[in-house]
């Protein structure tokens, strides 16, 4: 056997409670230089005239791949268990800044 296969990398990480809870978004703008990606989570709100951007990630070029490449291994295995997700066809809507229809509460 190989024992580099068998051996697993394991980190233990802590995280505070302020942190725990999360935030919400539900836009992500994404800019980049040639040594950094830039991720800004954002969200907006119906009636809001502005996004809040709520967390900003500078991630090496390395690492932007490698967090791609997890999140599509693990949409895949969300779409194994729960089903596949759909995203609606984008209509052209000036006021919109996702590009879709009204909106829904």
């Amino acid at each position: 056997m190989d024992d580099k296969k068998d051996q697993q990398l394991s980190i233990q990480m802590d995280i505070k409670p302020e942190i725990a809870g999360g935030q919400y978004s539900n836009l992500v703008l994404i800019s980049h230089s040639h040594s950094d990606f830039i991720v800004d989570f954002a969200k907006i709100l119906p009636g809001m005239p502005k996004a809040e951007v709520c967390s900003r990630i500078i991630l090496a070029p390395e690492h932007a791949k490698r967090l791609l490449l997890a999140l599509q291994e693990n949409i895949y295995r969300y779409e194994q268990e729960y089903g596949k997700i759909d995203l609606p066809v984008p209509t052209l809507n000036p006021g919109s800044p996702f590009g879709h229809g009204e909106g829904e509460a």
